[in-house]
Parts: structure tokens; C-alpha cells; sequence
């Protein structure tokens, strides 16, 4: 077994405030800045890390700044800390064509003055250095490498970095291992890291098992109160020659195939992953006063759906009363059992391998959620309800839709789900309806404010959920 290497490191003063002009250009026009809309108006540095001291050919730096951004209109104007971001800035005198996608911008002053800065995922060496430090479990600075003391990491792995847009980067290491680095990062226990572990100790096969992570001790914390540290990245096992739900599913429409059977598997295997969390983790019952916290939430972001999307507001008395219905079976007596769930399921959160096993993965939930709330155990259902939105979603991405496509995928979902849960969904049709209902509203908001075209897939399921027989 490898030993630990750990190496002190010093990050030359200035070095934020020369890559500012900079960085306030590019981070909002990558894929997973959240904060679009707004303009970047400085930086603040929360660590630095020199990888790599800066020489002829290349330096490498670790960095997570905050960027700082104005309140939207009738917050009063003032600026807010903002989000905090994981970055990787490479720099030479030069870059490579090879790596002229990968720039970020030309230094004029501070210590990287005369340089070229870059994102150094693009670059082999640098995603070399993060596996070979994940490999050696190495301290560099504040930066800590974990690895599984049974998992074995080989060197000389050829890295790429996947293009596909998402809201994080991945680097896949030969056909072995693909590195996830989050980008927005929040101190505490991330559940795409704490979920796997727990499922892996439990022996459960549908989510690849954390091979090594990557975290960053916080600075500055008290003694009495120490600060959390930030999850940045875990490594884990690549599914070779594996399709994503959401793929597969456009495949077999444009075909003209069903796609009931591998709608009834993915079933089989969320219900093995939500049977093996809540072996793994508490459970909870949730009473009527959890109930109706939960219903205020849904009706409070239904509101604010109807004051930004008009469109809905034919629609709000009916969408009400799916919330009210849970309210209303709360009151009576009825309680539900909350567990930990995924979070954020739908089919692009599923790989199926070539022999024809289905995974999970990206246990981060919703992103833009608090971590405390993304941690808090939940109904399975809501789980289910997501993935019931994306055949929904699916089946409508074609010309024309396929409604009854939709339809027999979500009947073999739940049926396979009942074949390995001993329940089945459908036999929960209020708060089935309820989680349905919000995700539905969530929807059509996003794709009022990003994608107005596809507007009509979730305004199809409001009209369906808000009628007095939702069937």
C-alpha cells in the first residue's frame, strides 16, 4: 500500500486579484456557473493551493473563490457572498493549440504577469497530478486525498475530460475510474460521496462504490465550533460502454420501440437502492406537523410559479389541491416514512452497462437546495415521481409525442419497483400526486426562464395533474 505523501505549499500574494478581470469574464460562461443573469462583480479567495510551482512549461493552481454577485431587483441592491466555486487554472508562457479551447485569459499584472492561464482539466498532466495524488493519499496544503485502503488505483491511466454539459466535470481515466469534480461547493457532508459509501457498505451493486475523494480542510474555523470541510471530487468506478437512461430512451422512440422492459429493471433497481439506504441510514415517521411543513413548502413554491409563469394560473386551484389532499390524510392520522432518497432522479441519473444492469448515479440532489435539506430523509416517492416526470419528458422530446409511450414506461416502472420493494407506488396515489404535482411546478418555471420551446412537456402534466381525476 502506498504512503501518504504530504507536501507544504505557498501561494504567491496577489495571485486572486491578478486573475480577477479575468475570471469575471469566463466563470459565467461555463456550463456550471449558477449565478447566470448577474454580473460577477469580484472575488473572494476562500483557499489557495499550488499544485504545481509556476515554471517555464507549467504551474498549476487549486483554488475556491466566491464570487460576488448583486441581490436581483427588489432585494435592495446590495451584493451578496455568492456561490463558491472549485477551480483549476493551469499556466504557461503559451498554450498549445491543442489546448486553445481550454483558455482563460492572458495575465497583465501580479505574479503571473506575462502569462497564459487556462482550465486545466483540458491538460493530461494536471488530471495526471489529481489521480496520482488520489493514488498516494496525499497533503498538499490544505487539500486532503482520500482513497479506500482496499480499492487500488493504478498509475499511468490516459485521461479525458468528458465535454458533455452538466453541472459538474468529469474526467474518466482510461476505461478505470472517472473523477467527478463538483464545482459549486458547500462545506459539509456531501451526500454524492456519504450516499455511495453507505450503499457500498451495505453491498449494494446499482451504485458504483467511492473509490477516493478528493476534500479541503476550512480555514479559520474556531476551536469550539470547527468548520466543515468541502467535499471537492470523488473517483469511482467507470461503467465501460455504459448508455444513460435518458439516451436510450430517445433510442428506442426514434425506433419506435418501447421501452417497457428496461423500464420495469430500472424499477427493480431503484427500489434495491432505496431498500439498501434505508438499511444503511435512519428512517423517520413523518407526523402531521412534518406533513404540513412539507405541504406549506410545495404551496409556497407553487405561489411564486404562478407570479412568474401567468400560464399557470388557470391551473393553481387544481395543482392546490394535490397538496391539500396530503394535508387533509395528515390531519386524519395518516403518517409516512421518510427515508434518504437520490434527490435528484431522473433517467439521465442512470446507466445501463451492456450487459444490461442498471446503475445510479449523482447522489448530489438538486444542486441549488441547501445541503441540510438535501441530507434530510424524505419519502421514497418523491424519488419515483421524478422519474415518472422524465418518461414523461422523454416522450414528448419526439415529433409527435408519444403520450401512451409515457404511459406503459411508468406503469412497468412502478410495477418493477413493487417486484423488489414488496409496495408499490401507485398504492400512494396522494403523495404520489403531491411530489409529481411540485416537481411539474418546478418545470415549467425552468423552462419559462431557459428553454421557453420546451415549455409544453410540463405544462401537458400540469393540465394533467391539476384535473380532479389526475389518472
Amino acid at each position: 500500500m502506498s504512503e501518504a505523501v504530504t507536501r507544504t505549499v505557498t501561494t504567491p500574494p496577489g495571485l486572486l486579484a491578478s486573475l480577477d478581470p479575468l475570471l469575471r469574464e469566463w466563470l459565467p460562461r461555463q456550463r456550471w456557473f449558477a449565478g447566470k443573469g448577474r454580473p460577477v462583480t469580484g472575488f473572494a479567495l476562500v483557499t489557495a493551493t499550488e499544485l504545481l510551482p509556476p515554471s517555464a512549461k507549467l504551474g498549476l493552481y487549486h483554488l475556491l473563490v466566491r464570487a460576488h454577485q448583486p441581490l436581483l431587483p427588489g432585494h435592495g441592491g446590495q451584493e451578496q457572498p455568492g456561490d463558491c466555486y472549485q477551480l483549476l487554472i493551469g499556466v504557461r508562457e503559451a498554450l498549445p493549440p491543442r489546448l486553445a479551447p481550454a483558455l482563460i485569459g492572458h495575465v497583465t499584472q501580479g505574479p503571473l504577469a506575462g502569462r497564459t492561464v487556462y482550465e486545466a482539466l483540458h491538460d493530461a498532466r494536471p488530471a495526471d497530478l489529481l489521480l496520482e495524488a488520489l493514488r498516494t493519499r496525499a497533503r498538499i496544503g490544505g487539500l486532503r486525498f482520500e482513497r479506500d485502503p482496499d480499492q487500488e488505483i493504478r498509475s499511468g491511466l490516459v485521461p479525458r475530460l468528458m465535454t458533455a454539459e452538466q453541472s459538474n466535470s468529469s474526467v474518466v481515466y482510461g476505461d478505470t475510474f472517472i473523477l467527478k469534480l463538483l464545482r459549486r461547493i458547500v462545506p459539509g457532508i456531501n451526500p454524492d460521496l456519504e450516499l455511495p459509501l453507505s450503499l457500498a457498505r451495505e453491498g449494494c451493486p446499482r451504485v458504483p462504490p467511492p473509490t477516493a475523494w478528493m476534500v479541503a480542510d476550512a480555514e479559520g474555523a474556531a476551536a469550539s465550533a470547527p468548520a466543515q470541510p468541502y467535499v471537492l471530487g470523488v473517483l469511482q468506478p467507470f461503467v465501460q460502454g455504459a448508455t444513460d437512461g435518458w439516451e436510450l430512451a430517445l433510442r428506442e422512440l426514434a425506433k419506435g420501440e418501447d421501452f417497457v422492459a428496461e423500464a420495469r429493471a430500472l424499477g427493480r433497481a431503484t427500489a434495491e437502492v432505496h431498500t439498501a439506504l434505508a438499511r444503511a441510514l435512519p428512517t423517520v415517521t413523518l407526523g402531521h406537523s412534518q406533513l404540513r411543513s412539507l405541504v406549506a413548502g410545495m404551496t409556497e413554491r407553487l405561489e411564486a410559479a404562478v407570479h412568474a409563469v401567468p400560464a399557470l394560473r388557470p391551473y393553481a386551484a387544481g395543482l392546490r389541491s394535490a397538496y391539500s389532499a396530503v394535508d387533509e390524510l395528515a390531519a386524519e392520522g395518516s403518517t409516512w416514512t421518510a427515508q434518504r432518497v437520490h434527490g435528484d432522479l431522473h433517467l439521465g441519473q442512470c446507466l445501463r452497462s451492456p450487459a444490461g444492469d442498471w446503475s445510479l448515479i449523482d447522489f448530489e440532489g438538486e444542486p441549488a437546495r441547501p445541503l441540510a435539506e438535501r441530507r434530510m430523509p424524505q419519502p421514497a416517492v418523491r424519488d419515483v415521481a421524478g422519474m415518472l416526470r422524465s418518461f414523461d419528458y422523454a416522450a414528448r422530446s419526439v415529433d409527435p409525442p408519444q403520450p401512451e409511450w409515457a404511459g406503459h414506461c411508468r406503469a412497468a416502472y412502478c410495477s418493477g419497483y413493487a417486484e423488489a420493494a414488496g409496495r408499490d407506488p401507485r398504492t400512494d396515489p396522494v403523495l404520489l400526486r403531491a411530489y409529481e404535482t411540485d416537481k411539474a411546478v418546478y418545470e415549467v418555471v425552468y423552462e419559462a426562464r431557459h428553454r421557453p420551446e420546451w415549455l409544453p412537456v410540463p405544462m401537458a402534466a400540469v393540465r394533467r395533474l391539476a384535473a380532479p381525476d389526475p389518472t
